[in-house]
């Protein structure tokens, strides 16, 4: 399954600079932990400030590490608990509102030709 928001290995500062670039609070990203090996990142901008919820995954039920307060919730997807932080006051700073698409970008093959390489996640 494919998740067109998903950045794959991308540093906080990149991650920061797509953010600034899309430039509307709720414009937001997945990529993968820099710190958790096998756990994600929902990156949230809200007024020029990034705000960084760790998803895990554990026994096919995936939770996001939100506000302080707030109960864990699990989900059966990514793409249900990616629905449930749209709705406003569900435990994030301001709700997903604006997905950053992921970029696909041509690569030369060994016979010269441009192809589209796209970015695949399995699992979620």
């Amino acid at each position: 399954m494919r998740l067109s928001f998903y950045h794959g290995r991308i540093s906080q500062a990149e991650t920061e600079d797509l953010l600034a670039s899309a430039g509307k609070d709720g414009s937001y990203l997945i990529r993968d932990s820099e710190t958790v090996p096998g756990t994600y990142c929902l990156c949230l901008l809200n007024k020029t400030f990034v705000h960084t919820y760790r998803i895990s995954e554990t026994s096919g039920n995936w939770s996001a590490q939100t506000s302080k307060g707030v109960p864990p919730r699990f989900f059966s997807s990514m793409e249900k608990l990616i629905l449930t932080y749209e709705e406003p006051d569900q435990g994030t700073v301001v709700p997903l509102l604006h997905p950053v698409e992921y970029k696909t970008y041509k690569i030369q093959s060994q016979n010269g030709d441009l192809q589209d390489e796209y970015l695949e996640i399995l699992g979620i």
